[in-house]
């Protein structure tokens, strides 16, 4: 399928979710992310989900992450739609969030971090592959910022979905290095 195809199929796929099912369905990820036993590290990129979208809410993953970690630090993205790019945020228990005109919820008075400060990112997606690729909203916005990251940071995305085949994937599209499901975890 094309990246449009995609988009629109999977977008309407979550849509068709209901709450409880997405309930169970997130609950079956935070399993399946416990069995990956990772080191959690101190800076974590996270997204808060686009509710109008059904989008997965990384919420479980975040709370299991302090459970490991409590000196963990949860960065979130800032949208700069003037230069397409995401601006990572350091947020802390007082950091006020507000939902900007595009429905995205993000940190106001959080203090921007340097991406290479960034140890592990969830990235949001709407399909992935086997071969690590995922497709998202279109701009470009998660693949620009993981070119500014190192090397070693840790990608994760979430899928409520099993991989399918992307048709179009070009050479400004990032790899992530798992993609977790309900029923199984995908390594790159």
């Amino acid at each position: 399928m094309t990246k449009a195809e995609i988009r629109k199929l999977y977008r309407q796929k979550r849509m068709d979710l209901s709450a409880a099912e997405k309930g169970r369905l997130e609950d079956l990820i935070l399993i399946q992310f416990q069995s990956l036993h990772l080191d959690i590290p101190d800076n974590i990129m996270s997204f808060l989900p686009i509710e109008n979208y059904n989008e997965y809410n990384p919420i479980l993953i975040e709370e299991y992450c302090f459970f490991k970690n409590p000196a963990a630090n949860l960065i979130y993205p800032v949208t700069n739609f003037k230069n397409n790019c995401l601006i990572p945020v350091a947020t802390k228990e007082d950091t006020i969030f507000e939902v900007t005109e595009f429905q995205i919820n993000e940190p106001i008075n959080g203090t921007p971090v340097l991406p290479i400060s960034i140890q592990l990112m969830f990235i949001p997606l709407l399909g992935f592959d086997l071969n690590g690729y995922r497709v998202g909203y279109g701009k470009g916005f998660y693949d620009k910022l993981i070119e500014t990251c190192t090397g070693g940071m840790l990608k994760i995305g979430f899928s409520f979905f099993e991989p399918i085949e992307i048709n179009g994937v070009n050479e400004f599209d990032k790899k992530i290095n798992f993609c977790i499901t309900p029923q199984r975890i995908y390594q790159f």
